[in-house]
């Protein structure tokens, strides 16, 4: 197929799948003449898998690049595929910016609890401790119960994404979910999170009806 068909097979402008070309992200189709190229089922999935990447994963071209380097390298272990999913998810941070050794504490003191097994360079640490330095921010010190509740949907969802993986066929299909599933797991989590939040709060904040609105 020819660019322009591969870019609507892929249901992705012309231009992206040019843009992608040009930096590296998508790899060159077969001379079939001397001004034509020509192009396979193989990149309309990788055409979808870094739109995936940039526009709701919202990678950079750069970690785009390194994700994608690491599914290509197929004698990699998983643990390395899935160091570089959970690093590609974290953006980096002057060191002034960085979280406090407080809160930090906080939230090893919370994992422990929940009996995890977890390192002290995950990256999802820092990303917890900068939230909860946040919260503190406008004078809310989020109680044990708070964090532990975060905990149990973290625990949920995380044992879901590993059953995930043990359905997969081959070590490519299970690092491509690993990767795929980490950077685009987090905007499925908070999609689903304000739902929840719009029925949690549906009791507690009635919006009026329409229709004794307007009288």
């Amino acid at each position: 197929m020819r660019i322009s068909e591969l870019a609507r097979a892929a249901s992705t402008p012309v231009t992206a799948v040019k843009y992608y070309q040009r930096e590296g992200l998508l790899p060159p189709g077969e001379k079939s003449a001397p001004n034509q190229t020509a192009y396979d089922d193989r990149h309309v999935e990788r055409v979808r898998l870094v739109r995936a990447l940039l526009e709701t994963g919202g990678l950079s071209v750069a970690v785009t690049k390194q994700v994608l380097a690491v599914l290509d390298a197929e004698t990699a272990p998983l643990a390395e595929v899935f160091a570089v999913a959970q690093y590609a998810m974290t953006t980096p941070r002057s060191p002034e910016s960085e979280a406090t050794p407080e809160a930090r504490a906080r939230i090893e003191e919370r994992v422990s609890a929940a009996g995890w097994c977890a390192t002290s360079d995950n990256p999802g640490l820092e990303t917890a401790a900068r939230a909860l330095d946040g919260l503190r921010t406008i004078g809310f010190d989020a109680p044990d119960d708070y964090l532990d509740a975060y905990v149990s949907a973290a625990a949920s969802a995380a044992r879901a994404d590993v059953a995930a993986l043990q359905h997969r066929d081959g070590r490519t299909a299970m690092a491509e979910l690993m990767v795929i599933g980490t950077v685009l797991g987090d905007p499925l989590f908070a999609g689903l999170r304000r739902l929840a939040q719009q029925d949690a709060t549906h009791d507690l904040f009635p919006v009026a009806d329409t229709d004794e609105a307007g009288a």
